[in-house]
């Protein structure tokens, strides 16, 4: 088992910043790769970016890149999501999730373990 907590979320004004956090304990945090998703009401959850094990691959969704840098700690197990120049369309609740693969996936089914979610909310 992995229990992940995500905090740092918040409202913003748009061009803003928010840094959330995900503190990992239970199995050993550097054999999963890490991923943020997010949802918005009415929508389905979308992937946002990812970490693999050693922190030396990420990816990043479109809608995001350039803009949001997702890292890792291994030593203190936690998982990091820097979000720049919100907009008002990066509204959503975001999830930090575990994924016990080399090679992280962008679709949430192939994580394994989740937390329980962090409400950002950017206002025009």
């Amino acid at each position: 088992q992995v229990q992940l907590v995500e905090s740092g979320g918040g409202l913003v004004q748009a061009g803003g910043s928010l840094k959330l956090s995900c503190a990992a304990s239970g199995r050993t945090f550097r054999n999963y790769a890490m991923g943020w998703f997010r949802q918005a009401p009415g929508k389905e959850r979308e992937f946002v970016a990812s970490i693999n094990w050693s922190g030396g691959s990420t990816d990043y969704a479109d809608s995001v890149k350039g803009r949001f840098t997702i890292s890792r700690d291994n030593a203190k197990n936690t998982a990091t999501l820097q979000m720049n120049i919100l907009k008002p369309e990066d509204t959503a609740v975001y999830y930090c999730a575990a994924d016990p693969s080399l090679i992280p996936s962008i679709e949430p089914m192939e994580y394994d373990y989740w937390g329980q979610g962090t409400q950002v909310t950017v206002s025009s």
